[in-house]
């Protein structure tokens, strides 16, 4: 005769099979999960934050640095929170299109205070997360509703996450010549070629400024023809404009190829991200726009995006789009942060003039000019894999193995031994 403790047991019996079998069954959806490679730029900071070294310099991070090589707040986005603080405003949701003072300035930031369509009222635009945001919308946007190609050509090389964004999206991704590794230059007749040779309608990724990551751009004279290349083909631009400003220090200037765009009667869209410009990192501002031909066209567009962004993320945060807004809507804080854009730029282009002079004048036989020539936070310097594992191996010099650093990590205390380890590497 069983016990009544045997009887709970055997009456539990099944029901301990039974979790048995579930916890197997949910322990094993996930094992055809493949492991993914990690991220290279996180790789480099993790060997960074390892190497004991006290003189060891980090070239990886897409993040300005000041002259000590810690990370910068703007005075001017500093004054913009503390208005905004006084203001005491509330923490409601914004639109589904975000903070419309932001999105205003955002477009005349790109597009111009003389620009036809925003005069005319025929430019689509929503406030993103960042400009990742911006092209992932961007993407699906085209993946739905452009009636050509679905598939969207983009420089070699290009910056790493765009083919992912752009995939993700639905769109077939493909590459047009862009960088020359013999000058370390431009590939201008490579690219024009190729924009030729592309079947009619295809969308071509250009970026607007600072190439990301060979740090090359096109001279005014050759966007003009770039352009013209992209409309004899029946090709539609899509320009990413990540450093507007923080390229030459002139927000105007950076500007000329998407204005330019604009005025040969291209419709572009746009993605924008105020992450360098202002240092809003970690806010994710950004904007995605498109050209339309008529404030009615612009009405229906306006309304699929809104159905696009519903569902992934309903409305975009407010407190760094208030920061964007309040700095490019009042005169005063404008006029200070255009000033700390170029004194930004001015520390880039510094570093890099004194990273040539230290080589030069430590008799290297190579030519460095293309330090110089190109713009932006990043440069190619040229350097094999090998020697760039060199760098970090011997000298404690962290930087992609594509040959790719960050200008923002040079100061003008690390200058002199960095242009030392890249000597000793390259002999």
């Amino acid at each position: 005769m069983l016990t009544r403790t045997a009887l709970q047991r055997a009456a539990a019996a099944p029901l301990r099979k039974a979790c048995t079998q579930q916890s197997i069954r949910a322990a094993s959806v996930w094992s055809q999960v493949p492991q993914g490679p990690p991220d290279a730029i996180l790789g480099i900071t993790e060997a960074f934050k390892k190497d004991s070294a006290s003189n060891k310099i980090n070239l990886g991070v897409g993040a300005y640095r000041d002259d000590k090589g810690k990370p910068y707040v703007l005075p001017s986005v500093k004054q913009a929170e503390q208005k905004i603080l006084s203001q005491n405003l509330d923490k409601e949701y914004a639109g589904i299109t975000g903070v419309p003072d932001f999105t205003k300035a955002a477009a005349l930031l790109a597009y111009g205070p003389d620009s036809k369509p925003l005069k005319e009222g025929r430019v689509a635009i929503t406030q993103t997360i960042s400009g990742t945001g911006a092209l992932r919308i961007g993407g699906a946007f085209l993946q739905r509703f452009y009636p050509g190609s679905k598939t969207i050509y983009i420089p070699t090389p290009s910056w790493a996450n765009h083919k992912a964004v752009f995939s993700d999206s639905g769109l077939e991704v493909k590459q047009y010549r862009y960088y020359n590794k013999d000058t370390i230059g431009l590939d201008f007749d490579g690219m024009v070629e190729d924009i030729k040779n592309m079947p009619s309608g295809s969308m071509v990724l250009l970026h607007a400024c600072a190439h990301n990551p060979t740090g090359v751009d096109p001279t005014h004279e050759q966007w003009r023809a770039i352009s013209d290349a992209v409309q004899s083909g029946g090709h539609y631009p899509f320009f990413d404009m990540a450093y507007q400003g923080f390229a030459s220090g002139d927000t105007d200037y950076d500007a000329y190829a998407v204005r330019y765009f604009v005025e040969q009667g291209h419709t572009p869209c746009l993605s924008q991200s105020f992450a360098k410009n202002m240092g809003l990192y970690g806010e994710r501002v950004g904007a995605f726009s498109i050209v339309t031909a008529s404030p009615e066209e612009k009405a229906r567009v306006d309304s699929q995006i809104k159905i696009l962004v519903r569902p992934l993320y309903s409305n975009p945060p407010v407190h760094g789009a208030r920061i964007a807004s309040t700095i490019l809507n009042d005169p005063s804080l404008n006029k200070q942060w255009l000033g700390e854009v170029k004194g930004m730029a001015d520390r880039i282009i510094q570093m890099r003039a004194l990273l040539k002079e230290n080589l030069e004048k430590l008799g290297s036989k190579h030519q460095w000019n293309h330090i110089t020539d190109q713009i932006g936070m990043f440069a190619y310097t040229g350097l094999t894999a090998e020697q760039m594992s060199k760098l970090a191996e011997e000298h404690s010099v962290y930087a992609t193995k594509d040959g790719r650093i960050s200008v923002a990590g040079i100061t003008t205390d690390n200058v002199g031994r960095l242009a030392e380890a890249i000597y000793k590497v390259t002999g």
